[in-house]
């Protein structure tokens, strides 16, 4: 399920629904026997912060002596040791400002350590995390937040003892369950062998801003929508983040990642008089504070933004429809994030829920010849815009690499964790997950290209033609979108939904384009990838949150605007309660005004 950025803290390196932080993605979720273990880099061993060496060194305590204790007979077929071991620490500052009404209604900032402990027992054939036991895995225990290495250790003791009784207990489940299930479709290990990955960067600083000057900002911005009588809600809200993340492994790798990033999220609300709640959202990104626009341009999107809102509650109730549209490149982005992205994430082809949409499809097209799809975490920026999908190293310390999923419309890839699936035994750097998640195949910067693609006015040209072909009076053209979600278990309906926010009908004898609102795209995915007939020429970026079975993390979509043959759409619940009995205060002349019109 995609999100928009607007509607969510900042993640601790990724953002969990309620947290603010970007702690390894608070969005999260390994692999080979004991004679698999590599040695520690001496290189990295001199040179480790703290932090990391204090992790390393209970970490390998830990793998040496768990379930080799003596212990008595009747005991001892309950011990296991296990043949993986990982510690991942999110260390991260972070301030967050928050404003309404023109006022300040929050300013704050923390700091926060979060460890993950990924124990695996049995072997890669066969672990703890097998089919519905996958999450665990991993035990999550905050930590001190002073380099003080006896408290360190013993929090990182605790969790360890913990998460093992947990492992142990599930995997003897396991075990069973294996005797009585038939056999599976898919009998691919359940974790593959990966060489150690060595990467000891700077540790992010802590966060550093002129918070007075930023609440003055945040607050004039917050107070703009003041001038917009049918704008009932509002929220401006700038969160800074620098967040530093460990790794280290029993496989002997070590990892040092800094992140950092701000963002600057505006989120406003109306009613229309039938009851129907609108909002209009828009986010701001860049690496620094000072990479994000200035005063004077926020304030005229914050204007925008209160114009087309309170337009939009204006606009005609959309009616269900099945024809011709086209997708800005947002809405297009968003679309094959949905339809596309999430059904080629490795662990969708394995298990007895998945749909399995795509696992027999390697080698076939699924798209038009004229468009290829790649998923590369390693670009940080498109043109000037900053992706927030980006990352060096995965959440299973791998690191991350540019993958092409589709090549002139041919199926050549997933999207891989360490979850191998048949055919696919390794993982190619996009193991993700929020923390205390076991990392599964997620989307970072999913970029899709043309070789067909026009100006943006021969494409209207194009909706139009193929409006009047098929004899309606109109095609659609989904300007901003919001948000969506996609059905991946064959136990439902292998369906999406994706929510416009701004939609126009566009007419084919002329007339002006119109605004309509409650428009929900629907649709199933097979299906809508056959329709597409051409691109624009310009692409545009969605940052945004994915939610899924490994928790919350941050993703872009790149793609060019889409003119599709036919997009069903259906009406969104209207609601039933009614605007604002009192109208805003200081605007009480213009009510009366109004209901005398009326």
């Amino acid at each position: 399920m995609l999100l928009p950025d607007s509607a969510r803290p900042m993640p601790l390196k990724t953002s969990a629904p309620a947290k603010a932080l970007r702690i390894r993605p608070l969005v999260v979720s390994a692999l080979a026997a004991s004679f698999f273990m590599f040695p520690l880099a001496a290189s990295a061993q001199t040179s480790a912060p703290l932090l990391l060496d204090a992790m390393t060194t209970e970490l390998l305590r830990a793998f040496n002596m768990l379930g080799k204790q003596n212990v008595s007979s009747s005991d001892a077929e309950k011990q296991l040791p296990p043949y993986f071991l990982s510690y991942s620490v999110a260390d991260a500052t972070s301030v967050s400002i928050r404003a309404q009404f023109g006022a300040v209604v929050d300013s704050s900032s923390s700091h926060v350590r979060v460890a993950d402990v990924q124990i695996r027992l049995g072997s890669p054939s066969l672990d703890n995390t097998h089919a519905d036991h996958r999450g665990t895995a991993v035990n999550s225990l905050q930590l001190p937040l002073v380099d003080d290495r006896a408290a360190l250790s013993r929090s990182l003791w605790l969790a360890t003892n913990t998460g093992y009784i947990t492992a142990l207990d599930n995997y003897l489940r396991v075990k069973t369950e294996a005797q009585v299930r038939a056999k599976e479709e898919d009998s691919s290990p359940d974790f593959s062998q990966e060489s150690p990955q060595t990467h000891i960067g700077k540790p992010a600083p802590p966060v550093t801003v002129d918070r007075a000057a930023w609440e003055r900002r945040v607050r004039d911005l917050s107070k703009i929508f003041g001038e917009f009588p049918d704008v009932y809600q509002n929220v401006v809200m700038l969160t800074l983040q620098n967040e530093t993340d460990y790794f280290a492994s029993s496989e002997g790798s070590q990892l040092v990642m800094p992140h950092v990033s701000a963002r600057l999220v505006v989120l406003a609300a109306t009613r229309a008089d039938d009851g129907m709640d609108l909002f209009r959202d828009q986010t701001f990104e860049a690496e620094t504070v000072d990479g994000l626009p200035s005063q004077a341009q926020l304030e005229t999107a914050m204007r925008e933004l209160g114009k087309s809102l309170e337009a939009l509650r204006k606009a005609p109730i959309t009616e269900p429809f099945n024809g011709p549209a086209i997708l800005s490149g947002r809405a297009s982005a968003v679309f094959f994030h949905e339809v596309l992205g999430h059904r080629l994430e490795g662990q969708r082809q394995r298990g007895d829920e998945e749909g399995q949409t795509f696992t027999k499809e390697v080698g076939k097209p699924v798209l038009p010849d004229f468009l290829s799809v790649s998923d590369d975490p390693t670009v940080t920026k498109f043109g000037n815009t900053w992706l927030s999908g980006s990352y060096e190293y995965d959440d299973e310390g791998e690191k991350a690499r540019r993958v092409d999923l589709i090549s002139s419309g041919v199926l050549k890839t997933f999207l891989m964790s360490r979850l191998p699936i048949s055919s696919f035994s390794n993982s190619n750097g996009h193991g993700r997950g929020e923390t205390g998640r076991v990392p599964t195949g997620r989307q970072g910067n999913l970029i899709v290209s043309s070789t067909r693609s026009v100006p943006d006015a021969d494409l209207r040209k194009q909706l139009i033609e193929e409006a009047k072909k098929q004899g309606k009076p109109y095609g659609l053209f989904f300007e901003d979108i919001s948000s969506g979600f996609a059905v991946t278990q064959r136990s439902s309906p292998q369906a999406f939904q994706v929510i416009p926010l701004v939609v126009y009908r566009v007419y084919v004898d002329g007339r002006p384009d119109e605004l309509v609102r409650g428009v929900s795209i629907v649709g199933t995915p097979l299906a809508a990838m056959k329709r597409i007939l051409s691109t624009g020429d310009k692409s545009e970026v969605f940052n945004g949150e994915c939610g899924a079975e490994s928790g919350t993390v941050p993703v872009s979509a790149v793609a060019p605007a889409m003119l599709v043959s036919e997009m069903e759409t259906q009406r969104q619940p209207q609601g039933t309660a009614r605007p604002p009995i009192l109208p805003k205060p200081g605007f009480e002349s213009q009510a009366a005004q109004n209901k005398e019109a009326q």
